[in-house]
């Protein structure tokens, strides 16, 4: 793979944007994401200043992409870290620190190509990073098999949550989730 996996910069936010999309208008869009083209077309630009501000530093948000050489971005994931008592976006209550896995896109023209796995691989190791997350989560909408097998190729196990689509109560979307491993680095160690 010739792509290098990284943090976005506050200053790329029309590389953020640009990416979000095309992601929306790609034609898994419907069943992969919460967001019409429509809507996001026309956020000023300070609503993507601000994403990709939020999304460069701290400990809260982190969205990777996997640059090409020639500086085209391939792909992108977003790390988001919920806190245990905090609503989460489906109307529960988050029960135990955990990062959320959220805009899983990659190009078409990149996918098999190793860059989704490589921006899965640093999105993960960003979240173990963190002190005292437990798991890393994400939502898979019930007709999307090809993330699905990609989800559970990486790791992902089904936790038996399944949620109403937001805005579509007849579809389905499932958890799927990723614990901290044990050993070194993970939640057994000694102290």
């Amino acid at each position: 793979m010739d792509h290098v996996v990284r943090a976005v910069r506050a200053e790329e936010w029309p590389q953020v944007r640009e990416l979000r999309l095309a992601a929306l208008r790609d034609p898994a869009a419907p069943v992969a994401f919460l967001e019409a083209y429509e809507d996001a077309a026309v956020k000023p630009d300070a609503y993507w200043q601000e994403r990709a501000s939020g999304a460069s530093r701290g400990s809260r948000v982190r969205q990777f992409v996997a640059e090409g050489p020639h500086g085209v971005w391939a792909g992108s994931v977003t790390v988001l870290v919920e806190e245990a008592g905090q609503d989460d976006a489906f109307g529960g209550v988050i029960e135990r620190r955990q990062a959320h896995l959220v805009g899983v896109f990659v190009r078409a023209e990149h996918r098999g190509s190793g860059v989704t796995e490589a921006l899965f691989e640093a999105a993960v190791a960003w979240a173990w990073s963190l002190e005292g997350l437990e798991r890393v989560r994400l939502y898979v909408h019930e007709d999307n098999a090809r993330a699905q097998a990609f989800y559970r190729r990486f790791g992902f196990v089904g936790s038996g949550v399944v949620v109403p689509v937001p805005g579509d109560p007849s579809a389905r979307e499932y958890e799927l989730v990723l614990e901290r491993p044990s050993g070194p680095g993970g939640s057994d160690d000694a102290v």
